[in-house]
């Protein structure tokens, strides 16, 4: 690896919006972005590409990624132009089953294939063209949930801040894998595996951007796992687990967590809860590894997939799939609380990426 996650979820005055166009989406939605207020005004929408649902932009080399969330996966990747997208040739397969997210890392294009359970290591031209990919590592086991544990399903692919390791999240196994990429081939290999607790279903992880210090969040039960990280040896400690909602009553709507982000100063969390259709805010005054849960609003929508923040962390954008929307939100710089301040159509909106 050649350094840290090149893949910038933030910056610039567009933003590209995905989602699922088997849901009725228009593929990738490209929105102009108000630098004084936040506010999207869609520009163009290209759906060359079949369900877009994870999208990732590399600054490095200006291009834009997507996944293809198929039974047969693909990654496309995309020049940003004044009339929105041009893809950079054809889509290609990732060896893999419902890529559900991917990231840009060392000269690589990470790909986490849900369904089939895998994660995908492509290479990258010099003009950011993907290749064919150069291993496909297949994750093992299962978990005690058996509608939803009943094989490996990776969620998330990442590297750490480093650049040294990878890091995938599995849904169905309860865990998070510590992979050392071979630096010629970019091959990844397990390095380590952390168990989390039975039947959570860790879906997401993110670090703090100042602390050795990891956050996990997880689908299947409301709560984020406060993991301690060693870059050096490449090991991940689960420390404490903190409920990201209060036990509603019996028969109450499901809770189901989707996105966590970390505030840029290292001050805030805040995580997307589908189903509850929230957005919690957690404090880490009292450190890095207790964070306290501070305020918890409405996302504006239905089923908000996707959590991202500006770089300055000053303003919260939801993709709310089912109602079809972005909402924006302002943050308050002494609480983290976030104030909703608009909203855009956008058809089965699943990810956000600016850029």
């Amino acid at each position: 690896m050649d350094g840290a996650d090149r893949t910038d979820r933030g910056g610039g005055h567009r933003c590209h919006i995905g989602s699922f166009t088997s849901g009725g989406g228009r593929g990738i939605t490209t929105a102009a972005v108000d630098p004084a207020t936040g506010a999207l005004t869609p520009l163009a929408a290209c759906d060359t590409v079949a369900d877009p649902s994870y999208l990732a932009f590399a600054r490095d080399t200006g291009v834009l990624y997507a996944v293809s969330e198929t039974a047969r996966g693909a990654v496309c990747a995309f020049r940003p132009t004044a009339g929105g997208l041009t893809a950079l040739g054809p889509a290609v397969p990732v060896e893999g089953s419902g890529p559900t997210h991917l990231s840009v890392a060392g000269g690589r294009l990470l790909t986490a294939n849900y369904t089939s359970g895998s994660v995908s290591s492509l290479p990258l031209a010099a003009d950011g063209r993907p290749g064919g990919p150069v291993s496909v590592l297949e994750h093992q086991g299962s978990g005690p949930d058996a509608d939803r544990q009943e094989r490996p399903h990776a969620h998330q692919v990442l590297p750490d801040p480093s650049g040294r390791w990878v890091l995938s999240v599995d849904l169905g196994t309860d865990s998070v894998r510590v992979c050392a990429p071979d630096p010629a081939t970019g091959e990844l290999r397990v390095h380590s595996e952390t168990a989390l607790r039975a039947g959570t279903g860790p879906r997401h992880l993110v670090f703090h951007p100042d602390v050795a210090v990891a956050y996990v969040l997880h689908e299947l039960e409301p709560q984020l796992t406060v993991c301690r990280w060693d870059p050096v040896s490449g090991r991940l400690e689960a420390v404490a687990e903190v409920p990201i909602a209060p036990e509603g009553p019996p028969g109450a709507v499901r809770a189901y967590p989707s996105a966590v982000v970390a505030s840029p100063g290292g001050r805030f969390l805040w995580a997307a809860v589908r189903g509850a259709d929230t957005v919690v805010t957690f404090s880490l005054a009292d450190g890095a590894e207790k964070p306290r849960l501070s305020s918890t609003v409405d996302c504006g929508g239905s089923w908000p997939r996707d959590l991202v923040a500006d770089p300055s962390g000053r303003r919260l954008y939801a993709a709310n799939e089912r109602s079809g929307d972005v909402t924006w939100f302002e943050v308050d710089p002494l609480t983290g609380r976030p104030h909703r301040t608009g909203s855009v159509a956008v058809p089965a909106a699943t990810c956000l990426v600016f850029g």
